[in-house]
């Protein structure tokens, strides 16, 4: 497989890392239209889960059937597809070796009475394995009740998966604690959020887009020199948080918005020097000409 300097570059910044976990990220990087430029957009469908399938595929009956996903990942050209156990098996068969597939490991769902504040394992390394992916993906939510055991749980399946060669995937979701509801996008909670994921040792980060708010009292004076007005200012900062720019970070698409607001963010994302997107309900939700000039538009952004 030929790497580009910049994919070169990129390998170069996982000291530690064995030659197994160094290919699945050169895999992932080579992988689509945007295959060799260092930039990611992934198509995450895990929404099922949290929020039901009515919630999720309602708006685009065709969703329900997870061969459509995988199609709708490999005509637009994605550099990987991220789902649950049951979705990428059914299609693992039909569907292998045309694109790079990820694990999600845990996943919550909304039927429980109080607030999530953890997700339950619901796959194994070695399912990642036999389905032929390039990495597993794993949420922690820190500041809630159970993110100290979250971390011991990420530690473990990181390092099972690192083993075999596997690259993690981590969704960093601030949420409890001292956080409040909407400090939980909020521009320092975000980057402690990004920094704890690096320090546990996630290959790729995933995080929402920050806004431009700071939501700890202790840390509102370290923010006071930092640019943080528009997106591209607030996504370097994530960014630097990310041991300086050494990991790749790519942020959520979030709940669906309209074409031009996300073209915005992805503007900003490209701009502050993030490395990409993973975009879910913004696509599968819509009718799939939609979703493939949608995808192809956020593509040609990075381009």
């Amino acid at each position: 497989m030929y790497r580009t300097d910049a994919v070169r570059e990129i390998l170069s910044w996982y000291e530690g890392e064995n030659p197994g976990v160094k290919t699945n990220i050169a895999r992932l990087l080579m992988h689509g239209h945007l295959a060799g430029t260092g930039r990611l957009v992934i198509l995450p469908v895990d929404q099922g889960f949290e929020h039901g399938p009515a919630r999720s595929f309602g708006p685009n009956p065709a969703a329900y059937d997870p061969h459509y996903l995988y199609e709708l990942a490999i005509e637009a050209g994605v550099n990987g597809y991220a789902a649950p156990l049951g979705s990428l098996q059914q299609g693992a068969d039909t569907f292998a070796g045309e694109l790079p597939l990820i694990l999600k490991m845990n996943s919550a769902n909304s039927l429980t009475a109080s607030a999530i504040q953890d997700q339950a394992v619901t796959a194994s390394v070695e399912d990642a394995l036999r389905l032929g992916c390039v990495g597993v993906g794993f949420t922690i939510y820190p500041g809630s009740d159970d993110f100290y055991e979250m971390m011991e749980e990420l530690q473990e399946i990181s390092l099972e998966a690192k083993a075999c060669g596997l690259m993690t995937v981590v969704w960093s979701y601030p949420r409890g604690g001292k956080i409040s509801k909407d400090g939980e996008t909020a521009l320092d909670i975000v980057a402690y959020a990004a920094h704890m994921a690096a320090l546990i040792g996630a290959n790729i980060i995933k995080v929402k887009l920050p806004t431009d708010m700071i939501d700890l009292k202790d840390a509102k004076a370290s923010y006071e020199g930092i640019a943080r007005g528009s997106i591209a200012e607030r996504v370097r900062h994530i960014m630097q948080s990310s041991f300086g720019g050494k990991r790749l970070v790519v942020f959520s698409g979030g709940a669906s918005k309209d074409r031009d607001a996300l073209m915005d963010e992805v503007r900003g994302i490209r701009d502050g020097g993030g490395n990409g997107s993973i975009i879910g309900r913004n696509s599968f939700q819509r009718s799939k000409p939609e979703a493939l000039a949608l995808l192809k538009d956020v593509l040609d952004v990075y381009a």
